[in-house]
């Protein structure tokens, strides 16, 4: 998802294959599975491109995360001890600025000033 979020346009599997450049050569066929699935996920929207695809994420990286955050805590039984443990584990930065969010005071800075 990084690659092709950090792209200025939607990419080929070769052209993801050849930016992940691992330590470990990654088959053709196993970066177009994984983009693939991400499509048929919703995470990913394609256009045709000869016979190729063009892949590029449906949603950025701020609400893709968000998606994430909200299907964890759906799986758990007790959602206010997994809210309480998030907050007690993340870093103060973080908790700070989740405090003024949820009392309306701070502001929407799509990620400026978090930790990753």
């Amino acid at each position: 998802m990084d690659v092709l979020w950090d792209a200025d346009r939607p990419l080929l599997v070769r052209d993801v294959l050849d930016r992940l450049r691992p330590e470990k050569a990654l088959a053709y066929t196993t970066v177009m599975t994984v983009l693939d699935n991400l499509h048929r996920k919703d995470g990913l929207s394609r256009t045709r491109d000869g016979r190729a695809w063009r892949y590029e994420p449906v949603l950025d990286r701020q609400a893709y995360t968000a998606v994430l955050m909200r299907e964890a805590l759906a799986v758990s039984d007790d959602r206010t001890g997994v809210l309480a443990r998030f907050v007690q584990e993340i870093d103060p930065q973080d908790a700070a600025a989740l405090a003024d969010l949820l009392l309306g005071s701070g502001d929407d800075r799509s990620g400026e000033g978090t930790s990753s």
